[in-house]
């Protein structure tokens, strides 16, 4: 899928989990684990369309922190190459 993305967007997530695959490796010191993050962060990337009632919107939240955690653990090998280099 992320092949297919548009240069643009493929360019902006590479630095966006760039950031957050660093931030990650300094967990021992921040206490910003993937999980952690991706709680943070996930509400502001994707969400559902049309407005729904808490219980959705709370299982939908899960299921985006659940992907924005793999994607920062995985960063590296999703978005190719050493990813500190974009620093």
């Amino acid at each position: 899928l992320v092949k297919q993305l548009p240069e643009a967007n493929l360019i902006l997530l590479r630095h966006l989990f760039g950031v957050l695959h660093h931030i990650e490796q300094n967990s021992g010191v921040n206490q910003m684990n993937a999980f952690n993050l991706a709680l943070c962060i996930a509400p502001n990337m994707l969400w559902l369309p049309s407005p729904t009632g808490p219980e959705e919107e709370s299982q939908s939240t899960k299921k985006v922190a659940l992907l924005v955690q793999f994607l920062i653990e995985n960063s590296g090998e999703i978005f190719g190459g050493d990813i500190a280099s974009l620093f």
